[in-house]
């Protein structure tokens, strides 16, 4: 049976939603139909980042207060995910909500703060994002094959019973990609 790519996101999705649940809570809905594909990619961009993060040994809340622009790399990275999530969507006339997902973003992955400090988040991380597509150099051009390559390998590992190899396999590889984003604009 061929699955479409949306699809597959939004299978990625509930299995990703299956997982965060408690053991008390209700299962998410197995009909895929009952999906949204650009809900499912907005989710999984935080999902993947916040992993991510988490592999990578950062800590946003120490960022905060000690180098708060480090949040916006996390928002950049976030949309980078979102954007090559979507990418292949533009093969079924899928669009993607680029606004709307920054802004679900942020308030995903900074959830306690202000409005006033997401804002400076968001457009501050829209301005790096913009960046890095907009690089001609080498090395962004390779960075931004690897998280796209990291990214479909880990959507297909979740939702390929024939993957050669786990989804988790993949966490590494994406907190280095985020790791080397750190970097780039700590050097700055």
């Amino acid at each position: 049976m061929d699955i479409t790519y949306s699809k597959r996101l939004i299978l990625l999705y509930v299995l990703c939603l299956n997982e965060a649940r408690s053991a008390d809570s209700e299962p998410p809905s197995t009909s895929l139909e009952d999906y949204d594909v650009i809900e499912a990619a907005t989710y999984l961009a935080c999902y993947i980042a916040f992993r991510a993060i988490k592999q990578a040994e950062r800590s946003p809340a120490d960022e905060r207060l000690e180098n708060f622009d480090m949040l916006a790399v996390y928002q950049a990275y976030a949309m980078l995910i979102y954007t090559y999530l979507t990418l292949p969507l533009a093969d079924e006339g899928i669009e993607p909500e680029y606004k709307t997902a920054a802004v679900t973003i942020a308030r995903s992955l900074f959830s306690e703060l202000e409005n006033e400090e997401l804002a400076e988040i968001i457009e501050s991380g829209s301005h790096k994002y913009q960046l890095i597509g907009d690089a001609e150099s080498e090395h962004w051009m390779n960075y931004r094959q690897d998280l796209e390559k990291a990214l479909i390998a880990f959507v297909i590992a979740a939702t390929d019973e024939d993957a050669p190899f786990e989804k988790e396999a993949l966490i590494p590889m994406l907190g280095a990609l985020l790791s080397m984003l750190c970097e780039a604009f700590a050097s700055e």
